[in-house]
């Protein structure tokens, strides 16, 4: 499987971005797929899950902020996040899995960087 996470950047707080993770190798419209993200000097933690047929959870922290999506055409998963917080710093990573565990496939991740 391969995975390849875009779309990061530095963004004041207040701010948008719109991730993306390109998905090969694997039949991406037959998985479930999720977000997860790691803070400075933090574990990983789970962001947005989206099932195969398009059902969607998010994490308390960003519910209302953050809408995952995906494309089962172009095989690509996305997080569009609005209303970007400090505390929204991290890198973010896109995984198989609705709820993936630290040994589940995920890409390189990507930067996200809010400050003022």
């Amino acid at each position: 499987e391969q995975l390849v996470e875009s779309g990061g950047g530095s963004v004041q707080p207040g701010g948008s971005l719109r991730l993306s993770c390109a998905a090969s190798g694997f039949p991406f419209s037959l998985n479930d797929m999720s977000w997860v993200r790691q803070g400075p000097g933090k574990g990983l933690e789970w962001v947005s899950g989206i099932k195969r047929l398009g059902s969607t959870d998010y994490a308390d922290s960003v519910k209302g902020r953050f809408t995952i999506s995906r494309d089962n055409a172009k095989n690509t998963l996305y997080l569009q996040m609005n209303s970007l917080k400090i505390e929204d710093t991290a890198v973010y990573f896109c995984a198989i899995g609705f709820t993936p565990t630290n040994k589940s496939p995920r890409g390189q991740g990507t930067q996200v960087t809010v400050s003022s």
